[in-house]
């Protein structure tokens, strides 16, 4: 009998989460020693329309998710993949999985989450140390005195976010939809950006994708053939609503120049499938993928992009430090600052939290040496694509995730049928007779 491994998490949905729940749960599937169960759940706002019934791997995904909340016996594993506070332990063994927080310090009730479990997998170095290196003080609640700390006591493993390089690799082949979209774009020089544009003022939003705008906005202004800056982005959906506050967003930065010739930024607002991501990513006029991310739980578009072999412009800082190095990367100088309470809701961050804001200046500079001098930089993107198409693939997280699991359910109890044996005739018990006395 295959150990029964429960996994709770939103397989559904079109998040960064939903997409990390999609590769674990196919690659419990793919190795065929568990009997996987899914309990799927919701992730905020974001749609439920992820799976594909066309994908294979999607079908199996969709064969076990569970049409009620019953099971026929106790899980011998539950791989719990929310974030931190919602962790819950239900089986014989337990495992919560998180991106954790983008910043230094994650909230003390997430940290009490990791330890309800038996083991705690994270998907960056960054994010487990957050976890790791925060202590609170443990208050009395009559009293308010410090009675203890709070801190993580259970195992950590980091589990990187595995690219599936059966999708993301170099390709010249382009849907009619990405070829129409792009006949909309003059430029044959585009920065492109991938990831949502979130709560928080300029400089605040979690991505810096309005300060992105504001310093492409200004290294380029009054230039002759100007390069132009694609922002594939949305807010929590891909709603008629949605766009228009992304596009007023983009306004406002635009209306801090007065007097001047602006490059253009084309919005891509709306569902993609992994197919038109790879093809967006490999589109000639495409030349370099770049952010100012403040904070990364791993940072999974940017290890999509890089196998492109086109450039990634970024800083190397939090989740994305993981797959990014100097040595291929077109690395943005920056510096650790402290996050702005405008950037999260309030119960997830302290005033102590910190997090990744690029130099505004030098990476303007850097943009522009970029555009003029593209080549030199080419040759980063082609070697990371080389590193990173052999490190980083969903066969080796899938390899490391079967390992981990077989090593916590080794200690598993296992259910023992009591056989006994056939007794022959000579074999069977004869009870003495007895005589009344």
């Amino acid at each position: 009998m295959k150990p029964l491994v429960l996994v709770t998490a939103p397989v559904q949905t079109r998040s960064g989460y939903g997409n990390h729940s999609r590769d674990v749960c196919q690659a419990l599937i793919e190795s065929d020693k568990y009997d996987v169960r899914i309990q799927a759940v919701r992730w905020g706002s974001t749609p439920l329309n992820a799976l594909n019934n066309d994908n294979q791997s999607h079908q199996e995904i969709q064969k076990r998710i569970l049409r009620t909340p019953n099971l026929e016996r106790q899980p011998d594993l539950h791989l719990h993949i929310v974030i931190p506070n919602e962790f819950q332990p239900i089986a014989k063994k337990n495992i919560g999985m998180t991106a954790g927080i983008e910043t230094t310090i994650p909230p003390a009730e997430w940290i009490e989450g990791c330890n309800r479990m038996d083991l705690n997998i994270f998907t960056s170095e960054f994010s487990r140390d957050g976890f790791v290196n925060t202590h609170f003080d443990k208050l009395d609640q009559n009293t308010k005195q410090p009675i203890g700390k709070v801190k993580l006591e259970k195992p950590t493993e980091v589990l990187f976010e595995g690219a599936d390089t059966n999708i993301y690799k170099q390709t010249k082949v382009f849907s009619d939809d990405i070829q129409k979209q792009f006949s909309k774009i003059k430029e044959d020089f585009c920065f492109l950006f991938v990831g949502h544009w979130l709560q928080g003022g300029l400089g605040e939003d979690r991505k810096d994708i309005g300060m992105l705008l504001k310093v492409f906005y200004n290294t380029f202004k009054n230039i002759k053939n100007p390069p132009a800056l694609i922002l594939k982005t949305s807010g929590a959906n891909f709603s008629i609503i949605d766009r228009n506050e992304i596009t007023k967003k983009i306004d406002m930065v635009k209306s801090t120049f007065k007097d001047v010739k602006l490059p253009n930024v084309y919005l891509l607002h709306g569902e993609l499938s992994d197919d038109e991501m790879n093809q967006l990513y490999n589109h000639s006029k495409v030349k370099a993928h770049i952010t100012f991310t403040h904070g990364e739980g791993f940072g999974r578009p940017l290890l999509e992009a890089s196998l492109s072999g086109k450039p990634v412009i970024a800083p190397i800082s939090t989740g994305q430090a993981d797959f990014l190095n100097s040595d291929y990367t077109v690395e943005l100088p920056h510096e650790m600052t402290k996050v702005s309470p405008n950037a999260f809701p309030k119960d997830y961050i302290t005033p102590e939290s910190m997090w990744s804001t690029v130099n505004y200046g030098i990476s303007g500079r850097i943009m522009l040496d970029v555009f003029n001098n593209y080549p030199k930089y080419l040759v980063k993107g082609k070697k990371a694509m080389l590193v990173n198409s052999q490190t980083f693939t969903h066969e080796e997280m899938k390899n490391k995730l079967v390992n981990i699991v077989d090593k916590m359910l080794v200690d598993v109890p296992k259910k023992v049928e009591l056989k006994l044996p056939n007794l022959s005739n000579s074999d069977k018990l004869k009870l003495p007779k007895l005589k009344k006395g």
